[in-house]
């Protein structure tokens, strides 16, 4: 504890340079408040940095991250959870024209899926997340039924699909999709290649942004 905080030399680099660089854009976002451009859902996987692979500012995206990028569907009765409570702040306070959902190359979660967790009290939250992607899971198995890169692959980008279709069961996404003031994008990003690709639902492809 004391001084032994990680990063304290990049905290310190903050305050003493980055901060005075950016403080006029900081007094602007507290005295008009938030208008963030997007609701951006992704992984909470170090590799994934929102704001470099966008080229956003500071107060451009809403950030949520999780495990998997994983949106648990509507569910009133759910006494707490902080990604649905994310998501209706974000379209009906903060009204967001888009929401984006990340979805990555590599990631531990999908892999995760067809693994034997053992039954421990310390990853009890984890195996009880990772049910999200069930049906995910089970439609991946039926197209390849062997575990390796290529099954990994095709559940990645099918949790993004899914994703977007849980973001659909929110009366207020339905509402404002329905209307035509908000729209949902997926996204596949390729770490190895710093390559972002686009799901096209007409198509039902992934299709590369530039």
């Amino acid at each position: 504890m004391g001084r032994n905080i990680p990063f304290l030399k990049g905290v310190e680099t903050f305050k003493k340079l980055k901060f005075k660089e950016y403080e006029q854009k900081f007094k602007e976002l507290v005295e008009k408040g938030q208008s963030p451009k997007a609701l951006f859902i992704t992984c909470s996987d170090s590799r994934i940095h929102p704001d470099k692979i966008t080229g956003t500012d500071i107060g451009d995206l809403f950030i949520v991250r999780n495990i998997g990028n994983m949106i648990p569907p509507f569910k009133p009765d759910n006494e707490f959870h902080g990604v649905a409570a994310a998501v209706e702040y974000a379209v009906s306070v903060l009204n967001v024209p888009d929401i984006i959902v990340c979805g990555h190359s590599y990631c531990g979660a999908c892999e995760s899926l067809y693994m034997d967790l053992p039954d421990d009290e310390e990853i009890i939250h984890v195996k009880k997340w990772l049910e999200i992607d069930r049906e995910v899971k089970e439609l991946a198995l039926q197209t390849v039924p062997e575990k390796g890169r290529k099954l990994f692959e095709l559940t990645e980008r099918l949790n993004v699909i899914k994703q977007i279709e849980n973001l659909l069961t929110y009366p207020g996404v339905k509402r404002r999709v329905g209307e035509g003031s908000l729209r949902l994008h997926g996204w596949y990003y390729i770490i190895e290649k710093g390559e972002i690709q686009y799901y096209d639902p007409e198509t039902n492809r992934f299709y590369p942004i530039v």
